[in-house]
């Protein structure tokens, strides 16, 4: 064993006993001790260049010769883990090779994913060819400049499979996926789906999962996946099927100890970023898709969870589905996971195949690795033009040689450009050589699955969508509206008002004004405070609006008439604690209508100002921008209220008949100060300056106009976000 250890650098072909195991065993992923020869001499390294490439031929014959029978792989299947790393991607992607398969099933971490499908599944082959992508450069008016974000890329893949499109940052890889999953319109090429386009009816059959986490952070992961459970199954499941298909994706994916936890978020504390990655998966899960792209699974997490991660969606592919998944840099057990790979770089594609023979295709054309390389590292390397630690191809290294075509301009050698250009024009080569993309066998499909009438499809009606969104919207919102931070501003601002204007009598004409005052406030605060709470709502919540109105879950109209419903109650419950602490404090008007009545002018006023502030927000969806329009007409209205100034010049009044604090301020000076009807013991209150201003009648405009603006401030808001993009750009 020693001599032949000594001899290991001139091993070939037949001085390799295949049906030796403890020889397989004992070769480490490319331990050729290449150390012992030294880089400075052309000769040697030209020889270390063939004994890499000869390795690598070699350690494929040895596993194809070596994997003869199941019962080897059954007994023993952590073995596998002591053969070099190419050899374990020879082994696992050979498509005669059973060792996989028995390893897959030996796995612990494995699920079966039969339980998800209730409904009839089928597979769907995605082939797409000479795929361009160009975006428009802003402030440029001719719409045929623009830059290039994907060329001509291709590619294939079937059920069953699971697609990895990898390549460094910026290469195209969101971009493609995007297009892939009918996302974003392509500008040349063609993408089909069982050599059909791109339909409508596909879009329910398309699962798509994001590389951020676009999760409620206040909902535990029973609730999340129930309440999308509820929202997207088809009508014809009784509301136990559903929330069972629910239960049945969280035994599935292994959530069962978490389910009651909340999800969390950068504020809150929830479940690991594995589970809420397995969430998202979950969400897409549910619907049975046929097709699922994923975005970065991995991104965030340690190796051992994305492995975790890897193989879960290894397990859905083999469940009849077809995998697409964007990886940035695998490690090398990821890596062995993957069926075909398509390495990118700068919007082309360097590489399509078997994820297997990747390396032994980039061997082929002249790039070897000369130390101990894990594929993932040698092809990002190759993609950013990394050649360092490489064998250079001839080709391209007759071109730095003393004579050569750049010697001159290039001394140090090919740049990452020159790299680049090399690797994409062997690509492209031998693609011309082979047929470009293996076709796809159709899929046989019933009409009736593949074009189903859109009411058959949906997942709720509209009442049962304004239901479930009213529950949900209620127990995300209640941990911020009853948050302790707001219940103390709130009780604290109204046991202070209540010292200052503590027991003011509004019988001498000189306390008139200071009430006048404190009204005036109270319609300044439930205008201001509810307008800067809701503008937050839309541009916090857009990722998650846009995720769910792409794939149709719910109607526009529902989400928001939901959100406005179930924000009521707890809109509500602050200013009836308010107003009980400063309304005896004080000392107003001690009637029970009274009390009433200015309770009902609060509650419209703060309608209408969330409906104020959701608009702001939806117009602009940023919050630094709707925050500095909000703070300028909240100002306008406030100066225009009544109680500054009196007259104003008449091509400014028009201000006051839309300012909300107007209105307010004039129904509860009518509230306390009734000047109307001859009540008597009012002679000096009605005398005062301040209520010879108002005009004290029955307040029907004033209700009128706030009632206007509630409506319509909200028909501006679903205008608004009906309008609003929700396809991702690239």
């Amino acid at each position: 064993m020693e001599e032949m250890k000594a001899n290991e650098p001139r091993l070939n072909e037949q001085e390799v006993d295949t049906s030796s195991r403890k020889t397989l065993l004992k070769m480490r992923s490319f331990d050729l001790n290449i150390k012992e020869y030294s880089p400075t001499k052309n000769n040697t390294m030209r020889k270390a260049k063939s004994l890499s490439s000869h390795f690598l031929v070699n350690i494929d014959e040895i596993i194809n010769s070596c994997v003869e029978t199941d019962s080897f792989v059954s007994n023993n299947p952590r073995r596998i883990d002591e053969i070099g790393l190419l050899s374990v991607y020879e082994s696992k992607h050979d498509p005669k090779s059973d060792l996989s398969v028995e390893i897959e099933e030996e796995d612990p971490d494995s699920c079966s994913w039969t339980k998800i499908q209730i409904e009839p599944a089928f597979g769907i082959s995605l082939k797409f060819e000479d795929v361009n992508y160009k975006v428009r450069i802003k402030g440029n008016k001719k719409s045929d400049v623009g830059k290039n974000i994907l060329q001509g890329v291709s590619g294939s893949v079937s059920p069953g499979e699971v697609l990895a499109l990898m390549g460094p940052s910026g290469g195209g890889k969101t971009t493609l996926l995007n297009l892939l999953s009918g996302r974003v319109k392509y500008n040349g090429g063609t993408i089909t789906y069982n050599d059909q386009l791109y339909s409508k009816s596909l879009k329910r059959r398309i699962g798509f999962v994001f590389q951020d986490d676009v999760v409620f952070p206040h909902l535990t992961v029973k609730e999340t996946l129930t309440y999308s459970a509820l929202l997207r199954l088809p009508k014809k499941l009784s509301i136990e099927q559903k929330k069972e298909r629910a239960m049945n994706v969280i035994l599935e994916l292994g959530l069962e100890r978490c389910q009651n936890t909340m999800i969390g978020g950068t504020f809150v504390r929830g479940v690991s970023g594995g589970e809420r990655k397995r969430v998202c998966i979950g969400n897409e899960i549910l619907l049975n898709p046929s097709l699922l792209f994923l975005d970065e699974p991995t991104s965030g997490l340690d190796s051992t969870t994305a492995l975790r991660i890897i193989q879960m969606l290894q397990k859905i592919a083999r469940a009849g589905k077809t995998v697409v998944t964007t990886i940035h840099q695998p490690s090398s057990r990821l890596f062995s996971k993957f069926d075909k790979l398509i390495l990118m770089s700068n919007g082309c594609s360097l590489y399509f195949g078997k994820a297997s023979e990747a390396m032994l295709y980039f061997s082929s054309i002249g790039c070897s690795p000369l130390i101990a390389m894990s594929p993932p590292e040698f092809l990002i390397d190759l993609a950013n033009g990394n050649i360092k630690d490489k064998s250079i191809p001839s080709v391209l290294e007759d071109k730095f040689l003393p004579g050569g075509e750049f010697f001159e301009t290039k001394i140090n050698g090919p740049s990452p450009f020159d790299v680049h250009e090399y690797l994409l024009e062997a690509y492209e080569s031998r693609s011309c050589n082979v047929e470009r993309i293996p076709k796809c066998e159709p899929v046989t499909l019933n009409n009736g699955l593949w074009r189903r009438n859109n009411t058959e499809e949906m997942g709720a009606n509209w009442n049962s969508q304004f239901s479930i969104l009213f529950k949900r919207g209620l127990k995300e919102r209640r941990h911020e509206y009853l948050s302790s931070l707001r219940v103390i501003q709130v009780v604290s601002t109204a046991f202070i008002v209540g010292l200052l204007w503590w027991n003011s009598n509004a019988s001498p004409s000189n306390s008139v004004q200071n009430q006048g005052g404190l009204l005036f406030f109270i319609s300044v605060f439930w205008a201001f405070f509810p307008v800067f709470n809701a503008i937050f709502t839309f541009p916090q919540e857009r990722a998650m609006l846009a995720k769910e109105r792409s794939v149709d879950m719910y109607k526009l109209s529902a989400y928001l008439i939901a959100r406005n419903t179930s924000d009521l109650p707890l809109d509500l419950l602050l200013p009836i604690i308010f107003l009980i602490i400063i309304y005896f404090m004080v000392g107003l008007k001690m009637t029970f209508s009274a009390f009433s009545l200015t309770l009902f002018t609060i509650f419209l006023s703060i309608i209408a100002a969330q409906g104020l502030g959701l608009s702001i927000g939806a117009a602009f969806m940023d919050v630094k921008k709707a925050t500095t329009l909000a703070s300028v007409i909240v100002m306008t209205f406030m100066l225009s209220g009544g109680f500054f100034i009196k007259e104003v010049p008449r091509f400014m009044s028009w201000i006051k008949y839309v300012s909300l604090n107007y209105h307010t301020y004039g129904l509860l000076m009518k509230i306390q100060y009734s000047c109307f009807g001859g009540e008597s013991g009012l002679s000096l209150i009605c005398d005062s300056p301040l209520i010879k201003g108002h005009k004290l009648d029955y307040g029907g405009v004033e209700i009128g106009a706030m009632f206007a603006m509630i409506i319509g401030y909200r028909l501006i808001t679903y205008v608004l976000l009906r309008t609003m993009k929700l396809r991702t750009e690239a």
